[in-house]
Formats: structure tokens, C-alpha cells, sequence
């Protein structure tokens, strides 16, 4: 039998934080306690090769500092593992649910989850409340004067800075209300090798940022040697830090960053308004190049084994750390789709399998403009020479020697292809797939 107090549940899903949080914010005001639920997607999960998945870790570990800050409270966070329709059905035999509260997901994935929940909690009778919270604009707040999506970003981002204003950079002031969370013993958290996973002792970016770095963003973000970025994807992709609290703050202090965070935006939205980039390319006729897929070449890239120290670099970076820096992001995408002429999925799937601020949106829209199969991409006979990348950004190799020690050495391979041969051969093959050079 359900608990006979009537409650309210807040699902976090990519917002996890107790302050700022639109949808929260709206349940701790609704009149009826609050009950903090996350779910554990088995799902999702399941398809996870490395069982110490820095993803998955880094959520745990931001659960584990919810449930204190709930304990503060008076509250508990419940948190489940299992398939979500069965952990949903299971929450409204163990709670009177009333209503659900939940911030908005806009990934294929998650607009079908929460449609089918949709239908589950109305059958129910249990309300569910979405709310916007992970961007400043979404679905159809940034349209072309025609009512059509953009499809460019400059245009897209001019009317998305015109736009920003006090009313979408206001805060939800969570806090006021977080004694309104529904009062029970803590419960505990499942174990993290109760899920088949463990925690690797790993060391997670803050999820601050300095404004002497915003400062000085312009000159340094290009430069992977150095501590130039913010290291803030990761929280920004699964919410533990607001929007619209960087936002203000870019806005102030630094507008090549506030760029930034436009250009995450901009690919959210592309994946809203055309879903099929998550499996083809947003120019159809790029589809019908015909790439090589070396399989040898291409485990050489993963393993940064590819004779180019930029590139090589950058892979063994991600490797190691779940991080790559994103210039040099850029060039390693650039060198496995026009040096080796490999798929741009192929790719995509490696990063999405490494690296700790996945997110489906920037990842997909990312590997397209390298590709010059994306919307506004770069056109494909830009290709990037990574040792003109090399001289400009990594000059003193600073990065290079960091990842690449042996560089110099005889046991560095040697190239895995020519790159005057490699340019030449990507002209004539998206050449003869595409028609005829893009001139833009």
C-alpha cells in the first residue's frame, strides 16, 4: 500500500542541483511535500562496456552530495535502478503520487521515454509538469522570421543574443522552499556494484570557473597546453551547475565564452527540429560517400597510434581522462574523416563511449562540421593540416610532450598516411560523391 501522505515527486534527470532548478522550483511551490527521485536506467546501463564509466561515477558522486544536502532538510532522495516504466509503476505503489514534476530532455531517447510516462502517469491520474531548465532558449523560442528553424548558426546566434535578457537569465530561488521536501528516514543509496559498476578513484573539473579565466577566455581557449577553458561541460551536461547562472556570468565578463554557450544551444536545437542527425547526415548527399573505413586505421586512431603527435595526443588525452581539449577535438575528427576517409559515426560512437560531457547534441553536431555533412558545417575542402594546427596552437609541443612522451623518438610511428596524399584523395572522393566544391 502507498504511503497515505500525499506528495509531489521531483524526477532529476539532467539537473542535478537543489538550486536554480526550474522544475523544483515549481514542485516546492505546488502545496503538496516534495519527494527527490533519480532513477538509475537500466536501459542505458546495460549498454555501458566499461563498469567504471566516468559518467556514471560522476552521477553517483553528485547523488551522494544531494542526499546529504536533502538530509539537511529533513527529506530523502530515493534512488532506484531498474527499467524506468517498471521503477515508475513501482514509486506509485510505495508513495501517493500526485504529481510529477520534471525538466524538459530533448534528446530522441528521452522525448519517447517521457511520452510513454506521460501515458503512465495519466492512466494513473498523477499530473506531469515539464518545465525548460538545461537552456536559456529552446524548441521554438530562437525561429527565422518565417516561423522555420535556423539552420546557420551566425543569424541563429544574433537573435539568440538579442533575446537574452533579465526575464530568461532569472534565477529560481529553490532554496525559500526546500523545507517543503517531504520529511522521511534517509534512505540509501543502491550500491554502485549493485548496478555491475565501480568507482575508479577518479578526479572530476570543478564546478566553478574564475573570471580571471573568463577574462582572458578569448586568448587561451585555443590552446590546449594550458588550463585556458572552463572544464564546465561536464556540469553543464548533467545540471549540477544553472544555465542561466553562467549565462549572467558570461554576459558580464566574457562574450567569446557566452559564444560558447550559444553554440551548445544552437546544435540542441538542431537536434530538436531534425531528430535524424542522430543517424544520417543533415545533408542527405553526404550519405552517399563512400568511405574506406580502414579497420586497422581506425583502432590506430583510437589508441593514438597514428604518427601525427597532435592527433595522437588528443586521443590518448580522451583515453585517459574522459576530456579532450576542443581545438584539438577538431583536428582529430578532421583527420579520421578526411585523412582516413572514415565514417564520421564511427567516430561519434568512440566519443560518445569516452568521454565524460557526452552530450548527443554537441557530439553529433561536432563530427557533422568536421565531416562537412552538418548544417552550417565546415565545407569539405576545408581540410585542417595538423601540423599547421601544431605550429599555431601547440607551438612549444607543450601538449604534445604531455601525451605523447616518446615524440622523437624511434619507437614513434611514423605516419599512417601522407597528408598531402590523404588531402588529395578526400577532394576527389567527396568530389565525385557530392557532384561539385561547395563554395561556402
Amino acid at each position: 500500500m502507498p504511503a497515505e501522505s500525499p506528495v509531489c515527486i521531483h524526477w532529476f534527470r539532467r539537473d542535478l542541483r537543489l538550486d536554480d532548478n526550474a522544475a523544483l522550483y515549481h514542485a516546492l511551490r505546488s502545496g503538496l511535500p516534495v519527494q527527490a527521485v533519480f532513477i538509475f536506467d537500466r536501459g542505458i546501463l546495460d549498454r555501458l562496456a566499461d563498469k567504471a564509466d566516468r559518467r556514471v561515477v560522476f552521477i553517483y558522486r553528485q547523488l551522494e552530495r544531494l542526499q546529504e544536502a536533502l538530509r539537511k532538510t529533513g527529506g530523502s532522495l530515493d534512488v532506484r535502478y531498474g527499467e524506468v516504466k517498471e521503477v515508475w509503476k513501482e514509486l506509485l505503489k510505495d508513495y501517493a503520487v500526485k504529481a510529477v514534476y520534471a525538466n524538459h530532455d530533448y534528446e530522441p531517447y528521452a522525448r519517447e521515454r517521457d511520452a510513454g510516462m506521460e501515458q503512465l502517469l495519466k492512466k494513473e491520474d498523477v499530473k506531469f509538469h515539464t518545465f525548460k531548465d538545461q537552456v536559456i532558449f529552446e524548441k521554438d523560442e530562437v525561429l527565422k522570421d518565417d516561423g522555420k528553424p535556423y539552420t546557420v548558426y551566425t543569424p541563429y546566434s544574433r537573435k539568440w543574443m538579442a533575446g537574452l535578457n533579465a526575464f530568461y537569465l532569472r534565477s529560481y530561488p529553490c532554496e525559500k522552499y526546500h523545507h517543503h521536501f517531504y520529511r522521511q528516514q534517509e534512505r540509501k543509496l543502491p550500491a554502485l556494484s549493485s548496478m555491475g559498476f565501480r568507482d575508479a578513484g577518479y578526479v572530476f573539473p570543478a564546478e566553478t570557473v574564475s573570471e580571471e579565466l573568463l577574462r582572458h577566455y578569448a586568448e587561451t581557449r585555443d590552446l590546449p597546453g594550458i588550463a585556458g577553458t572552463s572544464r564546465l561541460s561536464v556540469h553543464l551536461r548533467f545540471g549540477t551547475v544553472s544555465i542561466r547562472k553562467l549565462a549572467t556570468m558570461a554576459r558580464s565578463i566574457s562574450p567569446v565564452w557566452l559564444n560558447e554557450l550559444c553554440w551548445r544551444e544552437f546544435y540542441m536545437m538542431i537536434l530538436w527540429h531534425f531528430p535524424y542527425v542522430a543517424q544520417s547526415a543533415f545533408k542527405p548527399a553526404y550519405n552517399h560517400i563512400p568511405w574506406r573505413n580502414d579497420e586497422k586505421e581506425f583502432d590506430a586512431w583510437c589508441r593514438g597510434q597514428t604518427g601525427y603527435p597532435i592527433v595522437d595526443a588528443g586521443m590518448r588525452e580522451l583515453s585517459a581522462t574522459g576530456f579532450m581539449h576542443n581545438r584539438v577535438r577538431m583536428v582529430v575528427a578532421s583527420f579520421l574523416t578526411k585523412h582516413l576517409l572514415i565514417d564520421w559515426r564511427w567516430g561519434e560512437a568512440w566519443f560518445a563511449q569516452k568521454l565524460l560531457d557526452f552530450d548527443l547534441s554537441a557530439n553529433n553536431g561536432g563530427w557533422q562540421w568536421a565531416a562537412g555533412s552538418g548544417c552550417d558545417a565546415a565545407p569539405y575542402f576545408r581540410i585542417f593540416n595538423p601540423y599547421e594546427q601544431t605550429r599555431r596552437f601547440d607551438p612549444g609541443l607543450k601538449y604534445i610532450r604531455q601525451w605523447v612522451p616518446e615524440h622523437g623518438d624511434f619507437s614513434y610511428p611514423q605516419p599512417i598516411v601522407d597528408h598531402k596524399l590523404a588531402r588529395e584523395r578526400c577532394l576527389s572522393v567527396y568530389k565525385k560523391a557530392l557532384g561539385s566544391p561547395e563554395t561556402s
